[in-house]
């Protein structure tokens, strides 16, 4: 199995270290022929892309698919859920820009309003510490994907499982229909062997990414490689992979 694109990668945009061109020039070290520059949607409090900056980034990523013609080089970004509602901070003026949509579930989040202040992320942190709450929270969590799955057309959903308790068999069925892959993020470890079984026994499909914060890491995937195969995942069950 070898994989030709890295769909999530971070740059000095966000909170990453390298430019655009350094994770281009990594990826095609890396033999890839895609790479997506996805750095944090602007409602991330300390990483977010600035308004002003998204023409910017698109007009780097345009000069950097002139200059290097032999690898695609895709504009996203990793959209933040805002709201028990589905709601993300990318709004249609921001996603005219972009080429792909990745959605994860972020602390340090600006919410929507008060009550998603509380009920989103009061609830989840609350939940740590009172047992008989998590179960309400893993359904709330999953129902507020699913929800924006069904709102937006996002591409992957990040790290699914890595910040808080989803219903994977629910969040990997609303996925599947919505032909939305869930991350393999070879950086957080996560989606678990468990869970990628468990999604991949309902048919969705997954994405292995390297979530680069540095342009030594863009295309670093044995972490996600190896749950994959421990997952028995083959090339047809993840979209930037072949045989």
């Amino acid at each position: 199995m070898k994989l030709f694109a890295d769909y999530h990668t971070h740059t000095v945009f966000s909170h990453g270290k390298g430019t655009i061109e350094d994770n281009v020039k990594a990826a095609i070290k890396m033999g890839l022929r895609e790479i997506a520059i996805t750095d944090h949607g602007p409602g991330h409090i300390f990483f977010g892309i600035r308004r002003h900056e998204y023409k910017k980034i698109r007009d780097e990523i345009d000069r950097m698919n002139d200059k290097y013609p032999n690898i695609r080089v895709l504009m996203g970004v990793e959209a933040n859920l805002i709201s028990l509602n589905g709601d993300i901070d990318v709004d249609d003026d921001l996603m005219k820009y972009l080429d792909i949509l990745l959605m994860g579930y972020h602390t340090g989040v600006v919410p929507k309003d008060l009550y998603n202040c509380l009920h989103m992320f009061g609830k989840n942190a609350v939940s740590k510490y009172f047992g008989s709450m998590k179960s309400i929270v893993r359904d709330q969590n999953t129902d507020a994907i699913i929800k924006a799955i069904n709102k937006y057309k996002i591409n992957i959903i990040t790290h699914p499982g890595a910040k808080v308790d989803l219903d994977t068999k629910r969040l990997a069925l609303a996925a599947k229909s919505r032909g939305t892959a869930l991350e393999i993020n070879s950086s957080h470890g996560y989606m678990t062997v468990e869970y990628v079984r468990i999604a991949k026994s309902v048919g969705a499909k997954f994405a292995i990414d390297s979530d680069a914060h540095t342009s030594s890491r863009v295309g670093d995937f044995s972490r996600g490689i190896e749950i994959a195969r421990e997952a028995g995942l083959t090339a047809k069950d993840i979209i930037n992979a072949e045989e």
